[in-house]
């Protein structure tokens, strides 16, 4: 179930992705909401790995703030890469 509402917030995310992120011709627009949703959910288990519980706010909170971040951060990597 949790995994779901990673999935609805990284389709959040896409919908934003084109107006945050600076234009690209290097990667497709599901790019960064790709990205986003694969650094959640590596952060989601690592958290979970470091004993936090789903029915806290901490994971939640944790989880949700890096999303974006890792979406631009990976976006303007694979930018630079390709470039």
């Amino acid at each position: 179930m949790e995994i779901l509402v990673l999935l609805a917030y990284a389709a959040i995310l896409a919908l934003v992705a084109p107006f945050v992120l600076p234009r690209s011709e290097h990667y497709g627009s599901f790019v960064p909401a790709g990205i986003s949703l694969v650094s959640g959910s590596v952060i989601w288990l690592i958290l979970t790995w470091l004993g936090f519980h789903y029915d806290e706010a901490w994971i939640w909170l944790i989880v949700m703030l890096s999303m974006p971040v890792g979406m631009w951060l990976g976006a303007k990597r694979l930018n630079k890469i390709r470039a």
